[in-house]
Protein backbone atom coordinates (compact mmCIF):
# COMPACT_ATOMS: atom_id res chain seq x y z
CA UNK A 1 0.00 0.00 0.00
CA UNK A 2 1.63 3.13 -0.98
CA UNK A 3 1.89 6.03 1.59
CA UNK A 4 -0.44 8.94 0.74
CA UNK A 5 0.63 12.12 0.13
CA UNK A 6 -1.84 15.16 -0.87
CA UNK A 7 0.92 17.21 -2.30
CA UNK A 8 2.02 17.20 -6.36
CA UNK A 9 5.80 15.49 -6.80
CA UNK A 10 7.47 15.51 -10.27
CA UNK A 11 11.05 13.07 -10.01
CA UNK A 12 13.09 13.48 -12.89
CA UNK A 13 14.26 9.70 -14.09
CA UNK A 14 16.11 10.54 -16.96
CA UNK A 15 17.37 13.32 -19.73
CA UNK A 16 18.36 15.39 -16.95
CA UNK A 17 21.99 16.75 -17.59
CA UNK A 18 21.72 14.59 -20.28
CA UNK A 19 19.61 14.00 -23.72
CA UNK A 20 18.41 10.36 -23.97
CA UNK A 21 16.60 8.23 -21.21
CA UNK A 22 13.53 10.71 -21.39
CA UNK A 23 11.41 9.43 -18.37
CA UNK A 24 9.66 12.08 -15.81
CA UNK A 25 7.76 10.52 -12.87
CA UNK A 26 4.26 12.69 -11.91
CA UNK A 27 2.69 12.09 -8.32
CA UNK A 28 -0.45 13.20 -7.37
CA UNK A 29 -1.75 12.22 -3.90
CA UNK A 30 -1.11 7.97 -4.53
CA UNK A 31 -1.07 8.14 -7.92
CA UNK A 32 1.43 7.77 -10.18
CA UNK A 33 1.86 8.83 -13.75
CA UNK A 34 5.19 8.57 -15.87
CA UNK A 35 5.72 11.05 -18.99
CA UNK A 36 7.80 9.14 -21.78
CA UNK A 37 9.84 6.12 -21.19
CA UNK A 38 12.89 6.36 -23.43
CA UNK A 39 15.64 4.44 -24.08
CA UNK A 40 19.34 5.66 -22.90
CA UNK A 41 21.80 5.87 -25.68
CA UNK A 42 25.81 6.12 -24.90
CA UNK A 43 28.59 4.34 -23.98
CA UNK A 44 27.40 0.09 -24.93
CA UNK A 45 28.07 -0.97 -21.02
CA UNK A 46 26.21 1.74 -19.41
CA UNK A 47 23.13 1.81 -22.06
CA UNK A 48 22.45 -1.65 -21.23
CA UNK A 49 22.48 -1.54 -17.68
CA UNK A 50 20.16 1.54 -17.51
CA UNK A 51 18.12 -0.01 -20.16
CA UNK A 52 17.74 -3.19 -18.91
CA UNK A 53 16.81 -2.31 -15.55
CA UNK A 54 14.10 0.62 -14.93
CA UNK A 55 13.45 2.62 -11.60
CA UNK A 56 11.37 0.29 -9.42
CA UNK A 57 8.76 4.37 -9.14
CA UNK A 58 8.39 3.78 -12.58
CA UNK A 59 7.31 0.16 -12.98
CA UNK A 60 4.36 0.88 -10.18
CA UNK A 61 3.24 3.55 -12.19
CA UNK A 62 -0.73 3.93 -12.78
CA UNK A 63 -0.36 5.27 -16.21
CA UNK A 64 2.29 6.47 -18.91
CA UNK A 65 2.07 9.65 -21.13
CA UNK A 66 3.87 9.61 -24.38
CA UNK A 67 4.94 13.13 -25.86
CA UNK A 68 6.47 11.33 -29.33
CA UNK A 69 7.97 8.44 -30.62
CA UNK A 70 10.99 9.14 -30.63
CA UNK A 71 13.32 5.71 -28.96
CA UNK A 72 14.51 8.05 -26.60
CA UNK A 73 11.24 9.09 -25.26
CA UNK A 74 9.52 5.68 -25.97
CA UNK A 75 11.94 3.03 -26.40
CA UNK A 76 12.26 1.39 -22.62
CA UNK A 77 7.94 0.84 -23.16
CA UNK A 78 8.06 -2.90 -23.93
CA UNK A 79 10.55 -3.01 -20.33
CA UNK A 80 8.14 -1.01 -18.14
CA UNK A 81 5.24 -3.62 -19.74
CA UNK A 82 7.66 -6.97 -19.58
CA UNK A 83 8.55 -5.96 -15.59
CA UNK A 84 5.62 -5.66 -14.19
CA UNK A 85 3.49 -2.05 -15.78
CA UNK A 86 -0.02 -2.60 -16.35
CA UNK A 87 -1.54 -0.10 -16.96
CA UNK A 88 -2.65 2.48 -20.10
CA UNK A 89 -0.41 4.18 -22.04
CA UNK A 90 -1.52 7.78 -23.44
CA UNK A 91 -0.61 9.32 -26.86
CA UNK A 92 -1.57 10.97 -29.94
CA UNK A 93 -2.68 8.92 -32.99
CA UNK A 94 0.17 9.37 -34.69
CA UNK A 95 2.59 8.65 -32.53
CA UNK A 96 0.72 5.23 -31.53
CA UNK A 97 0.95 4.28 -35.21
CA UNK A 98 4.27 5.23 -35.71
CA UNK A 99 5.23 3.09 -32.16
CA UNK A 100 3.87 0.42 -33.64
CA UNK A 101 6.64 0.37 -35.97
CA UNK A 102 9.32 1.83 -33.84
CA UNK A 103 9.53 -0.53 -30.91
CA UNK A 104 9.33 -3.70 -33.29
CA UNK A 105 12.10 -2.52 -35.25
CA UNK A 106 14.11 -1.74 -32.08
CA UNK A 107 13.56 -5.09 -30.70
CA UNK A 108 14.70 -6.63 -34.05
CA UNK A 109 17.79 -4.14 -34.49
CA UNK A 110 18.81 -5.58 -30.45
CA UNK A 111 18.13 -9.46 -31.42
CA UNK A 112 20.11 -9.05 -34.83
CA UNK A 113 22.75 -7.14 -32.91
CA UNK A 114 23.22 -9.45 -30.02
CA UNK A 115 23.31 -12.41 -33.03
CA UNK A 116 25.87 -10.97 -35.13
CA UNK A 117 28.33 -10.43 -32.09
CA UNK A 118 27.77 -13.48 -30.48
CA UNK A 119 28.61 -15.37 -33.22
CA UNK A 120 31.50 -12.90 -33.98
CA UNK A 121 32.98 -13.81 -30.19
CA UNK A 122 31.90 -17.83 -30.57
CA UNK A 123 35.51 -18.77 -30.61
CA UNK A 124 36.19 -16.39 -27.86
CA UNK A 125 36.23 -18.08 -23.99
CA UNK A 126 36.21 -14.44 -22.55
CA UNK A 127 33.03 -13.39 -24.09
CA UNK A 128 30.13 -13.00 -22.41
CA UNK A 129 27.04 -13.60 -24.64
CA UNK A 130 24.80 -10.16 -25.25
CA UNK A 131 20.85 -10.75 -24.30
CA UNK A 132 18.59 -8.85 -26.39
CA UNK A 133 16.63 -5.77 -23.63
CA UNK A 134 13.65 -6.51 -25.19
CA UNK A 135 12.31 -8.84 -28.04
CA UNK A 136 9.81 -8.43 -30.53
CA UNK A 137 7.12 -9.97 -28.34
CA UNK A 138 7.88 -7.23 -25.39
CA UNK A 139 7.23 -4.78 -28.17
CA UNK A 140 3.94 -6.21 -29.08
CA UNK A 141 2.84 -6.54 -25.54
CA UNK A 142 3.76 -2.67 -24.85
CA UNK A 143 2.14 -1.68 -27.99
CA UNK A 144 -1.44 -3.74 -26.39
CA UNK A 145 -1.10 -1.02 -23.99
CA UNK A 146 -1.73 2.30 -26.10
CA UNK A 147 -4.52 4.56 -26.00
CA UNK A 148 -4.78 7.30 -28.93
CA UNK A 149 -5.73 10.41 -27.42
CA UNK A 150 -7.03 14.07 -30.05
CA UNK A 151 -4.61 16.62 -29.43
CA UNK A 152 -6.61 19.10 -27.60
CA UNK A 153 -9.38 16.98 -25.65
CA UNK A 154 -9.24 16.72 -22.25
CA UNK A 155 -8.75 13.18 -20.30
CA UNK A 156 -7.71 11.44 -16.70
CA UNK A 157 -5.17 9.03 -17.18
CA UNK A 158 -6.03 8.79 -13.45
CA UNK A 159 -8.41 10.08 -11.33
CA UNK A 160 -7.82 13.94 -10.35
CA UNK A 161 -5.48 14.88 -12.92
CA UNK A 162 -6.86 16.27 -15.99
CA UNK A 163 -4.39 16.32 -19.54
CA UNK A 164 -5.17 18.18 -22.63
CA UNK A 165 -2.30 17.40 -25.05
CA UNK A 166 -0.94 20.25 -27.23
CA UNK A 167 1.48 20.18 -31.08
CA UNK A 168 5.00 20.50 -29.74
CA UNK A 169 6.20 20.67 -33.66
CA UNK A 170 8.85 18.16 -33.71
CA UNK A 171 7.84 15.52 -35.17
CA UNK A 172 4.47 14.00 -36.62
CA UNK A 173 2.48 13.15 -33.72
CA UNK A 174 4.54 15.03 -30.92
CA UNK A 175 2.61 16.75 -27.90
CA UNK A 176 3.58 19.08 -25.16
CA UNK A 177 1.55 18.01 -21.59
CA UNK A 178 -0.63 20.14 -20.11
CA UNK A 179 -1.36 19.16 -16.88
CA UNK A 180 -4.20 20.90 -14.50
CA UNK A 181 -4.54 19.56 -10.38
CA UNK A 182 -5.67 20.21 -7.46
CA UNK A 183 -2.80 20.83 -4.86
CA UNK A 184 -3.50 21.27 -1.81
CA UNK A 185 -7.08 22.84 -2.54
CA UNK A 186 -5.75 24.88 -4.99
CA UNK A 187 -5.82 24.43 -8.85
CA UNK A 188 -1.91 24.41 -10.31
CA UNK A 189 -0.57 23.55 -13.97
CA UNK A 190 2.28 21.74 -15.01
CA UNK A 191 3.42 21.80 -18.07
CA UNK A 192 5.64 19.30 -20.08
CA UNK A 193 7.30 20.36 -23.11
CA UNK A 194 8.45 17.21 -24.78
CA UNK A 195 10.56 17.76 -27.67
CA UNK A 196 10.00 21.01 -28.88
CA UNK A 197 10.33 22.02 -32.65
CA UNK A 198 11.17 25.36 -34.73
CA UNK A 199 9.11 27.43 -36.11
CA UNK A 200 8.62 27.18 -40.02
CA UNK A 201 9.84 23.37 -40.09
CA UNK A 202 8.19 21.95 -43.00
CA UNK A 203 5.71 19.04 -43.30
CA UNK A 204 4.55 19.53 -39.69
CA UNK A 205 2.94 22.63 -37.90
CA UNK A 206 4.60 25.01 -35.17
CA UNK A 207 4.80 24.37 -31.34
CA UNK A 208 1.60 25.61 -29.86
CA UNK A 209 1.59 27.67 -27.16
CA UNK A 210 0.93 26.56 -23.61
CA UNK A 211 -1.96 28.20 -21.73
CA UNK A 212 -1.09 30.27 -18.48
CA UNK A 213 -0.70 30.96 -15.62
CA UNK A 214 1.53 27.91 -15.79
CA UNK A 215 3.02 26.94 -12.35
CA UNK A 216 5.85 24.50 -13.54
CA UNK A 217 7.07 24.49 -17.00
CA UNK A 218 9.52 20.89 -17.43
CA UNK A 219 11.11 22.37 -20.72
CA UNK A 220 13.86 20.49 -23.07
CA UNK A 221 17.35 21.94 -23.83
CA UNK A 222 18.93 20.52 -26.40
CA UNK A 223 20.20 23.39 -28.35
CA UNK A 224 19.81 25.63 -25.56
CA UNK A 225 23.47 27.15 -26.05
CA UNK A 226 23.06 27.15 -30.32
CA UNK A 227 21.71 29.20 -32.86
CA UNK A 228 20.41 26.83 -35.85
CA UNK A 229 21.34 28.25 -39.85
CA UNK A 230 18.11 29.38 -41.08
CA UNK A 231 15.75 27.30 -42.06
CA UNK A 232 15.28 29.25 -45.21
CA UNK A 233 18.61 28.31 -46.67
CA UNK A 234 18.57 24.71 -46.04
CA UNK A 235 18.10 23.55 -49.64
CA UNK A 236 21.00 25.54 -50.59
CA UNK A 237 22.89 23.76 -47.69
CA UNK A 238 22.33 20.60 -49.20
CA UNK A 239 22.54 21.24 -52.73
CA UNK A 240 26.29 22.59 -52.34
CA UNK A 241 27.07 19.10 -50.40
CA UNK A 242 25.40 16.92 -52.46
CA UNK A 243 26.87 18.62 -55.54
CA UNK A 244 30.15 18.79 -54.28
CA UNK A 245 30.20 14.81 -53.63
CA UNK A 246 28.61 14.00 -57.09
CA UNK A 247 31.68 16.28 -58.32
CA UNK A 248 34.34 13.57 -56.85
CA UNK A 249 32.29 10.64 -57.72
CA UNK A 250 31.46 9.80 -54.05
CA UNK A 251 28.65 8.64 -52.49
CA UNK A 252 26.27 10.41 -49.78
CA UNK A 253 25.38 8.66 -46.18
CA UNK A 254 23.01 10.02 -44.13
CA UNK A 255 23.10 8.70 -40.92
CA UNK A 256 18.75 9.58 -40.75
CA UNK A 257 15.98 9.52 -38.06
CA UNK A 258 13.19 6.99 -39.74
CA UNK A 259 10.60 9.85 -38.55
CA UNK A 260 10.90 13.57 -39.67
CA UNK A 261 14.33 13.34 -40.89
CA UNK A 262 14.20 11.22 -43.46
CA UNK A 263 10.72 12.69 -44.39
CA UNK A 264 12.17 16.26 -44.74
CA UNK A 265 15.09 15.13 -46.46
CA UNK A 266 13.19 13.50 -49.22
CA UNK A 267 10.82 16.76 -49.99
CA UNK A 268 13.99 18.51 -49.87
CA UNK A 269 15.73 16.22 -52.79
CA UNK A 270 12.82 15.93 -54.57
CA UNK A 271 12.02 19.64 -55.20
CA UNK A 272 16.02 19.88 -55.89
CA UNK A 273 15.85 17.40 -58.94
CA UNK A 274 13.20 18.94 -59.79
CA UNK A 275 14.80 21.85 -60.20
CA UNK A 276 17.57 21.06 -61.99
CA UNK A 277 19.40 22.29 -58.34
CA UNK A 278 21.06 18.50 -58.18
CA UNK A 279 21.72 16.58 -61.14
CA UNK A 280 19.39 13.52 -60.92
CA UNK A 281 21.61 10.53 -58.86
CA UNK A 282 19.82 7.57 -57.07
CA UNK A 283 18.78 8.10 -54.18
CA UNK A 284 18.51 5.11 -51.41
CA UNK A 285 16.00 4.61 -48.27
CA UNK A 286 17.94 2.13 -47.20
CA UNK A 287 15.57 1.59 -43.92
CA UNK A 288 12.65 -0.25 -43.90
CA UNK A 289 11.40 1.40 -40.73
CA UNK A 290 11.63 4.55 -42.41
CA UNK A 291 9.91 3.21 -45.25
CA UNK A 292 6.95 2.32 -42.83
CA UNK A 293 7.21 5.51 -41.48
CA UNK A 294 6.43 7.52 -44.31
CA UNK A 295 3.49 5.15 -45.23
CA UNK A 296 2.34 6.34 -41.55
CA UNK A 297 3.18 10.35 -42.64
CA UNK A 298 0.76 9.63 -45.15
CA UNK A 299 -1.96 8.83 -43.07
CA UNK A 300 -2.05 11.57 -40.66
CA UNK A 301 -2.29 14.76 -42.68
CA UNK A 302 -4.09 16.10 -39.75
CA UNK A 303 -0.42 16.65 -38.88
CA UNK A 304 0.70 18.65 -41.43
CA UNK A 305 1.06 22.67 -42.04
CA UNK A 306 -1.24 24.65 -44.36
CA UNK A 307 1.53 24.30 -47.74
CA UNK A 308 1.91 20.66 -46.68
CA UNK A 309 -1.33 20.09 -47.18
CA UNK A 310 -2.27 21.81 -50.27
CA UNK A 311 0.49 20.29 -52.28
CA UNK A 312 -0.78 17.03 -50.97
CA UNK A 313 -4.28 17.79 -52.58
CA UNK A 314 -2.46 19.47 -55.50
CA UNK A 315 0.03 16.50 -56.57
CA UNK A 316 -1.49 13.46 -54.18
CA UNK A 317 2.20 12.53 -53.26
CA UNK A 318 5.12 14.46 -51.34
CA UNK A 319 7.87 11.81 -50.83
CA UNK A 320 8.53 10.01 -53.79
CA UNK A 321 10.03 10.72 -56.92
CA UNK A 322 12.35 9.56 -60.05
CA UNK A 323 15.37 7.78 -58.98
CA UNK A 324 14.48 7.03 -55.51
CA UNK A 325 14.92 3.30 -54.43
CA UNK A 326 13.79 1.75 -51.39
CA UNK A 327 15.43 -1.20 -50.17
CA UNK A 328 13.59 -3.60 -47.78
CA UNK A 329 15.86 -7.27 -47.72
CA UNK A 330 19.41 -7.17 -46.48
CA UNK A 331 20.72 -8.57 -49.49
CA UNK A 332 19.11 -5.08 -51.89
CA UNK A 333 21.00 -3.20 -49.05
CA UNK A 334 24.33 -4.84 -49.51
CA UNK A 335 24.00 -4.49 -53.27
CA UNK A 336 23.82 -0.76 -53.08
CA UNK A 337 27.71 -0.57 -51.99
CA UNK A 338 28.20 -2.39 -54.85
CA UNK A 339 26.79 -0.21 -57.55
CA UNK A 340 29.37 2.28 -59.00
CA UNK A 341 29.07 6.38 -59.52
CA UNK A 342 27.50 8.97 -56.58
CA UNK A 343 24.31 8.26 -54.89
CA UNK A 344 22.75 9.67 -51.69
CA UNK A 345 21.97 7.08 -48.86
CA UNK A 346 19.29 7.56 -45.99
CA UNK A 347 20.05 4.60 -43.51
CA UNK A 348 18.94 4.33 -39.73
CA UNK A 349 19.81 4.49 -36.79
CA UNK A 350 19.97 8.14 -36.61
CA UNK A 351 22.66 8.35 -34.45
CA UNK A 352 24.76 5.29 -35.99
CA UNK A 353 24.50 2.94 -33.15
CA UNK A 354 22.86 0.45 -34.42
CA UNK A 355 21.16 -0.51 -37.90
CA UNK A 356 22.03 -0.38 -41.51
CA UNK A 357 23.78 2.74 -41.61
CA UNK A 358 26.44 0.65 -40.05
CA UNK A 359 26.88 -1.37 -42.90
CA UNK A 360 27.70 1.72 -45.27
CA UNK A 361 29.61 3.52 -42.82
CA UNK A 362 31.97 0.77 -42.79
CA UNK A 363 32.49 0.95 -46.93
CA UNK A 364 32.13 4.49 -46.90
CA UNK A 365 34.32 6.34 -44.30
CA UNK A 366 38.11 5.17 -46.24
CA UNK A 367 37.44 6.81 -48.52
CA UNK A 368 38.01 10.87 -49.55
CA UNK A 369 35.89 11.06 -52.42
CA UNK A 370 32.87 10.04 -49.96
CA UNK A 371 30.42 12.38 -47.71
CA UNK A 372 29.35 11.86 -44.41
CA UNK A 373 26.09 13.77 -43.63
CA UNK A 374 25.02 14.58 -40.25
CA UNK A 375 21.61 16.39 -40.36
CA UNK A 376 20.92 15.56 -36.36
CA UNK A 377 21.50 15.79 -33.11
CA UNK A 378 24.04 13.05 -32.23
CA UNK A 379 24.26 12.23 -28.03
CA UNK A 380 27.34 11.82 -26.38
CA UNK A 381 29.66 8.72 -26.89
CA UNK A 382 27.89 7.74 -29.80
CA UNK A 383 29.50 6.76 -33.27
CA UNK A 384 27.35 9.98 -34.63
CA UNK A 385 28.49 12.14 -32.10
CA UNK A 386 32.16 10.88 -33.16
CA UNK A 387 31.72 11.99 -36.50
CA UNK A 388 30.53 15.48 -36.31
CA UNK A 389 33.07 15.60 -34.00
CA UNK A 390 35.55 14.65 -37.45
CA UNK A 391 37.49 11.97 -34.96
CA UNK A 392 40.44 10.55 -37.13
CA UNK A 393 39.54 7.21 -36.65
CA UNK A 394 35.80 5.68 -35.52
CA UNK A 395 35.21 2.29 -34.08
CA UNK A 396 32.72 0.50 -36.48
CA UNK A 397 31.71 -3.06 -35.07
CA UNK A 398 34.69 -3.05 -32.85
CA UNK A 399 36.96 -2.19 -35.74
CA UNK A 400 38.78 1.03 -36.08
CA UNK A 401 38.65 2.87 -39.31
CA UNK A 402 40.39 5.86 -40.67
CA UNK A 403 37.96 8.57 -41.23
CA UNK A 404 38.88 10.00 -44.35
CA UNK A 405 35.27 10.44 -45.61
CA UNK A 406 34.82 14.53 -45.65
CA UNK A 407 32.22 14.94 -43.00
CA UNK A 408 29.40 17.86 -43.29
CA UNK A 409 27.26 18.83 -40.27
CA UNK A 410 23.99 20.74 -41.64
CA UNK A 411 21.89 21.73 -38.37
CA UNK A 412 19.64 23.40 -40.61
CA UNK A 413 17.63 19.88 -40.31
CA UNK A 414 17.32 19.97 -37.08
CA UNK A 415 13.94 18.77 -35.53
CA UNK A 416 14.86 20.79 -31.95
CA UNK A 417 14.20 24.53 -31.13
CA UNK A 418 17.29 26.24 -30.68
CA UNK A 419 18.53 28.98 -28.26
CA UNK A 420 16.43 31.47 -29.28
CA UNK A 421 13.02 29.46 -30.14
CA UNK A 422 13.79 27.95 -26.19
CA UNK A 423 13.64 31.88 -24.86
CA UNK A 424 11.08 32.89 -27.17
CA UNK A 425 9.00 29.66 -25.73
CA UNK A 426 9.61 30.00 -22.09
CA UNK A 427 9.41 33.87 -21.81
CA UNK A 428 5.87 33.66 -23.59
CA UNK A 429 4.47 30.67 -21.22
CA UNK A 430 5.86 32.93 -18.11
CA UNK A 431 5.53 30.21 -15.86
CA UNK A 432 6.29 30.73 -12.08
CA UNK A 433 9.16 27.99 -12.50
CA UNK A 434 10.90 26.20 -15.02
CA UNK A 435 12.88 23.15 -14.96
CA UNK A 436 15.15 22.02 -18.11
CA UNK A 437 15.51 18.47 -19.12
CA UNK A 438 16.74 16.88 -22.61
CA UNK A 439 19.85 18.79 -22.87
CA UNK A 440 24.06 18.66 -21.48
CA UNK A 441 25.52 21.27 -19.15
CA UNK A 442 27.15 22.92 -21.78
CA UNK A 443 23.69 23.55 -23.32
CA UNK A 444 21.42 24.36 -20.08
CA UNK A 445 24.38 26.09 -18.20
CA UNK A 446 23.74 29.54 -20.65
CA UNK A 447 19.97 28.89 -21.56
CA UNK A 448 19.43 28.85 -17.23
CA UNK A 449 22.12 31.94 -16.70
CA UNK A 450 20.16 33.70 -20.10
CA UNK A 451 16.54 33.11 -18.63
CA UNK A 452 17.47 33.77 -14.79
CA UNK A 453 18.33 37.25 -16.05
CA UNK A 454 14.71 37.65 -18.26
CA UNK A 455 13.63 37.00 -14.86
CA UNK A 456 12.17 33.23 -14.70
CA UNK A 457 12.96 31.10 -11.60
CA UNK A 458 14.87 28.57 -13.92
CA UNK A 459 17.43 25.90 -13.37
CA UNK A 460 18.47 22.53 -14.66
CA UNK A 461 17.12 19.14 -13.17
CA UNK A 462 19.59 16.49 -11.66
CA UNK A 463 19.00 12.68 -11.98
CA UNK A 464 17.10 11.50 -9.38
CA UNK A 465 15.89 14.86 -8.54
CA UNK A 466 12.54 15.09 -7.06
CA UNK A 467 10.34 18.63 -6.80
CA UNK A 468 7.08 20.05 -5.73
CA UNK A 469 4.56 22.74 -6.40
CA UNK A 470 5.04 24.42 -2.91
CA UNK A 471 6.60 28.35 -3.31
CA UNK A 472 6.24 27.73 -7.47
Amino acid sequence: MRARDDGVRLTFLGAAREVTGSMLLLEVGDRRVVIDCGMFQGRRAESRQRNRHLPRVALDADAVILTHSHIDHSGSLPVLVRDGFDGVVHTTSATRDLCAYMLRDAARIQEADAEYLNRKHADDPSWEPIVPIYTEDDALAALDRFVAVPYHRRFEPVPGVSVTLLDAGHILGSAQVVIDVVDRGAPRRVVVSGDLGRPGLPIIRDPETPPRPIDLLVMESTYGNRVHAPIAGMHDDLARVIGATIERGGKVVIPAFAVGRTQELLVALGELFRTGALPRIPVYIDSPLAIDVTTVFQLHPECFDAPTRRRLDEDGELFRFAGLHVTRTREESMAINAQGGPAVILAGSGMAEGGRVLHHLRNLVGDPRNTVLIVGFMAQHTLGRRLAERRPRVKIWGVERDLLAEVQVLDAFSAHADRDDLIAYATTAEPRRLILVHGEPEEQDPLVATLTGRGLRAHAAERGETVTLDGA
